[in-house]
């Protein structure tokens, strides 16, 4: 019996070079994507002198690392690294040469900031642009709840977590703004002090990282709106706000993006905000953001029902970009007849009733931001439909919004195929992207903590999924066939391995010979095709011997028997010879 002691040399004289293949995957994202220009960026943020630092290149790498390798800590991921070659080629490191400590990837997030995380994803969108990835024709927006790293039980009244914020850091001068290369130059404007003033009184959601805004408000109801989140914090993670899942209450964001038409699903914007955020909120600062930032001039923009406001349907609208959301129905008005019964004359500025009855225009609420119709009331009162119609004593009143115009032009969109399709395009557009990320790349629940860590958290995940689209436009997992030869050209029958000799034919056109235990067999409706004559893939002449033998297609994976005969029944052989099992 044999015994293997470990035998350890000190010194192994092989380069690090000749241990990473070259189809590594890792190879490959060296090629595609070259982070040098991110020594550019953080150059401010170093002194001239001191410690020599991490390369900001070996901290990216990092991160991609961490997104590909689907890791939730530097420790992990550093111990990763440390075991695996390709990573230590990847990085720059060589066998013997010590890795950096997992302390000073944290250190040096906080010091790069979210500008600097938000140049690298928008680097990687300008080279899916450049590789022509993005249509820029269609626009699909869509949120999705992400936990935090909290618990719920974390929450404390918010002005005694605040004010014990201000106690531990309010002492403590804010960091100087890191400036992100050259600043652009100032573009002039018509009326600088009105854009000034209109400016600052708007809530710039990409400018302030997703922050809510919490000055009390005004809703359309004229009263003062409220918050659970305008009163409670957490301590551990103070962004974070409770929202509803399907397993109760938890703490979390919310994550947005927008994503392009095109067949690559590329994400052109990606935004975290808190929970209590609805969709609709930052929607059109996402929009024109990535409409200016990348050049593009869409047609359509679609959303689901949460994005049909009036603001965002009248900006899109008035921009020539068409709304495809679904507006709610206000029909459902049992037992009364509800507003698809009367029709709207804009000649008179009128509706009229079933019964013919006009209701004018009475007066303006702008509580709900709509002109208000209504009947006269004796009319009413004679009405023979009364009941069926409404049960007020001052008539039947009717209320039309301020921005009907729009609405109604939305709403003509519906039953469209354009429309249709493109709801039904959006289902699998942007929904499959949250699926991939929440399955494959860690972003069920935010690792991070604090709305500027989440929000670089979130864009390095969309900078990943950007990145593999990149990846496989350029040839990523593309391998040549076993033993085939670029300068042959590719034949147009498979040929498989060998099969059976009473399967074997010259060519599909002849008619095939006779099976023995036929009943054994099931026969596939494309076989059945073939005995016909109906398709053939063989290029040479049928019943010629010189010619070579057609093969049927391979089966799918995980299929046994011959693929052209069909599936086969209990007691057969698979193609590598093995006999099945009776039972199944």
């Amino acid at each position: 019996m044999g015994l293997k002691a470990r035998a350890v040399t000190p010194r192994h004289t092989v380069s690090l070079e000749d241990l990473v293949p070259p189809d590594d995957f890792y190879r490959h994202l060296d090629r595609v994507f070259d982070l040098a220009f991110v020594r550019d960026l953080v150059r401010d943020t170093y002194a001239a002198r001191g410690r020599p630092s991490i390369d900001p290149v070996v901290f990216f790498r990092l991160q991609l690392i961490l997104f590909f390798e689907g890791l939730r800590s530097e420790r992990q991921l550093l111990r990763v690294v440390a075991d695996r070659l390709s990573l230590r080629w990847y990085l720059g490191y060589d066998l013997g040469e010590p890795l950096p400590d997992h302390s000073s990837l944290t250190r040096i997030r906080v010091r790069y900031g979210l500008d600097v995380f938000r140049r690298i994803f928008e680097a990687v969108v300008e080279q899916c642009q450049a590789a022509g990835l993005v249509w820029g024709r269609e626009l699909y927006l869509d949120g999705t709840k992400v936990e935090a790293n909290a618990a719920l039980d974390s929450l404390r009244p918010r002005f005694a977590v605040e004010a014990h914020l201000r106690h531990l850091f309010g002492d403590v001068p804010a960091p100087p703004a890191v400036a992100v290369g050259e600043p652009p130059a100032a573009l002039p404007t018509a009326a600088p002090a009105e854009v000034a003033e209109a400016n600052a009184r708007r809530h710039d959601w990409i400018a302030e990282g997703g922050r809510q805004n919490r000055q009390p408000t005004v809703g359309r109801v004229r009263r003062r709106s409220r918050r659970r989140a305008d009163v409670e914090a957490s301590t551990t993670d103070p962004d974070a706000t409770p929202m509803e899942t399907r397993a109760g209450f938890r703490l979390g964001y919310r994550t947005h993006y927008v994503v392009d038409g095109g067949r690559a699903r590329i994400i052109v914007a990606a935004l975290v905000t808190p929970s209590e955020v609805r969709d609709n909120q930052p929607a059109a600062d996402l929009l024109w953001h990535a409409r200016f930032r990348w050049g593009l001039r869409p047609r359509q923009v679609t959303g689901d029902s949460h994005y049909g406001t009036f603001e965002l349907i009248a900006a899109l609208e008035d921009a020539g970009i068409r709304a495809y959301v679904p507006l709610s129905d206000w029909d459902r008005r049992p037992p009364y007849y509800g507003p698809s019964k009367f029709v709207y004359d804009p000649d008179r500025d009128e509706y009229r009733c079933p019964q013919g009855t006009p209701l004018r225009r009475h007066h303006p609420s702008y509580r709900i931001e709509a002109w208000v119709y209504r009947a006269e009331k004796a009319v009413c009162a004679a009405c023979p439909v009364r009941a069926q119609c409404t049960d007020s004593r001052l008539g039947r009143s009717l209320s039309r919004s301020f921005w009907a115009a729009y609405t109604d032009r939305v709403r003509a969109y519906q039953g469209t195929p354009a429309y249709e399709k493109a709801l039904r395009k959006r289902r699998v557009w942007v929904e499959p992207l949250f699926g991939e990320a929440k399955d494959w790349h860690g972003l069920r629940r935010f690792r991070l903590r604090r709305l500027p860590k989440v929000n670089t958290e979130a864009l390095l995940t969309a900078a990943g999924q950007n990145l593999k689209r990149l990846l496989q436009q350029r040839g990523w997992g593309r391998r040549p066939r076993h033993g085939a030869s670029q300068a042959t050209p590719r034949r147009r029958c498979w040929r498989g391995p060998a099969r059976p000799a009473v399967f074997t034919a010259p060519c599909f056109s002849t008619p095939w010979p006779k099976i023995e235990n036929a009943a054994r067999w099931t026969v596939s409706p494309a076989a059945r095709r073939r005995r016909r004559g109906r398709s053939s893939g063989c290029t040479g002449p049928a019943g010629d011997p010189a010619a070579a033998p057609c093969r049927p297609p391979p089966a799918r994976r995980g299929r046994v028997g011959l693929p052209a005969l069909g599936r086969p029944l209990k007691g057969s052989q698979n193609d590598y010879g093995e006999q099945r099992n009776a039972d199944g």
